[in-house]
C-alpha cells in the first residue's frame, strides 16, 4: 500500500485554492511541512478578521520551527489587544486557519476547531480521516484540539470554537474533559452555549464512581525493565505516564519520530462511554499534523503500554501504521505500574 498523502503540494498553490470553493480547502490535506509565506495574499484573505499586525504575529508563530499547534497565552492576549476584540472573536476568527490542517479524503468535509485552555493558550485542531481504515479511527476536529491541549498539559479547557456543530461523538468526548458540562461551545452566527445544554442527562465519569475527568493531567508511575536508552523511547514512556486510562488501567503512549528529527507524543485518552476514547497513536498523529508535518515524514514509531492490561493498543497501532507508513515497523515497550 502506498504511503498515505505522500504527494507534495506547494503551500502557496494550496492556499490560493481557498477562495475557489469549500472543497478547495481539501488541497491542503496533502501538503508536506511547509511554512506559510510572508505577505501571502492567500494567507491574508484566510484571516480577514485580523489586523495586519495580528496576521504578521500569527505568521511568526506558525513559522517557528517548534510550532506545535499551540498559540501561547501571551500571544493570544496580544491578538485580543491588537484586534480590540474579545477572546471569543479571536477563536472564531482563527477557525479558517484551523481548517487548513483538516485531512478528510473520505468525507471531504473540513472541520476546524480552536480550544481555549484554562492557561489562556489556544490550541488548533482539525478532522483527520484515513483511507483503508475503519471510520471509527477518524479523529474529529474537537478531539484534535482537545487532545492538543491535553498533550500540552494544560490545566483544563474552558471553551472551544468549531466550524460546525459538535456531533454526539464529540459531545461525549468533551464530557470526559468537563464532567460538569461547563465547556463553552462557540459557533459563528450562533449564541454561545455550554456543553450541558448540548448534552442533557449526560453519562460520564460520575456514573462510574469518579468525581472528576481527564483534566488536570495526572501522571502514573510506570516502571520499565530497562531504562529507555534514546529520546524517542523516553518520550513514549512520558506519554504513557500522562495517559488517562481510568476505566481499564491500561496506560499507554506513543511517540512518533520524523525525518526532520522532531518527536510527537500521544497519550491514551479514555472515555466513560468507551467508544469515543482516543488512542495514543491518534493523539500523536494530531500533534504531527498541527505542527505542519506530513505523514510521509514518519520514520519511527514507539508504543509503551502496561503489561497484561485489560486492553492493548498494539494491534490497532500496527494496523493503522501499515496504512499510513507501511515501511515503518512498530516498536513496543512493556511497562508495569509502580504501586
Amino acid at each position: 500500500m502506498a504511503p498515505f498523502f505522500s504527494k507534495a503540494v506547494d503551500r502557496r498553490t494550496a492556499l490560493e485554492t481557498l477562495g475557489l470553493s469549500g472543497l478547495g480547502l481539501f488541497a491542503l490535506s496533502s501538503m508536506p511541512a511547509c511554512a506559510f509565506e510572508q505577505d501571502s495574499d492567500s494567507f491574508n484573505k484566510l484571516l480577514l478578521k485580523f489586523t495586519a499586525e495580528s496576521r504578521k504575529r500569527l505568521l511568526d508563530i506558525l513559522n517557528a520551527q517548534d510550532f506545535s499547534g499551540q498559540i501561547p497565552a501571551a500571544e493570544a492576549k496580544r491578538l485580543v489587544m491588537s484586534d480590540a476584540n474579545g477572546i471569543e472573536a479571536v477563536m472564531v476568527g482563527l477557525l479558517p486557519l484551523a481548517r487548513t490542517y483538516a485531512r478528510p479524503p473520505i468525507s471531504k468535509f473540513l472541520v476546524g476547531a480552536v480550544a481555549r485552555g484554562v492557561s489562556g493558550s489556544l490550541y488548533l485542531g482539525a478532522n483527520i480521516e484515513f483511507p483503508g481504515l475503519p471510520l471509527g479511527f477518524s479523529v474529529h476536529a474537537e478531539q484534535a484540539a482537545l487532545s492538543n491541549a491535553y498533550m500540552h498539559s494544560d490545566e483544563g479547557v474552558s471553551a472551544i470554537a468549531v466550524t460546525a456543530a459538535p456531533c454526539g461523538h464529540c459531545r461525549q468526548f468533551m464530557n470526559e474533559l468537563s464532567p460538569e458540562g461547563q465547556i463553552e461551545i462557540l459557533l459563528e452566527g450562533h449564541p454561545t452555549v455550554k456543553l450541558s445544554a448540548l448534552l442533557p442527562m449526560a453519562f460520564g465519569p460520575r456514573d462510574l464512581g469518579f468525581k472528576d475527568g481527564a483534566f488536570p493531567v495526572k501522571e502514573v508511575d510506570l516502571v520499565l525493565p530497562d531504562a529507555p536508552s534514546d529520546a524517542l523511547s523516553r518520550a513514549t514512556v512520558d506519554a504513557a505516564r500522562k495517559s488517562y486510562a481510568r476505566y481499564t488501567k491500561a496506560q499507554s503512549g506513543v511517540a512518533i519520530g520524523t525525518k526532520a528529527g522532531r518527536i510527537y507524543k500521544g497519550s491514551y485518552i479514555e472515555n466513560a462511554a468507551f467508544n469515543p476514547s482516543l488512542s495514543p497513536f491518534q493523539a500523536a498523529l494530531v500533534g504531527l499534523i498541527v505542527a505542519g508535518e506530513d505523514l510521509s515524514a514518519i520514520s519511527r514509531v514507539v508504543l509503551a503500554e502496561v503489561n497484561a492490561a485489560k486492553i492493548s493498543q498494539k494491534i490497532v497501532t500496527e494496523v493503522a501504521l501499515s496504512a499510513i507508513a507501511p515501511t515503518v515497523r512498530l516498536e513496543v515497550l512493556n511497562a508495569n505500574i509502580n504501586s
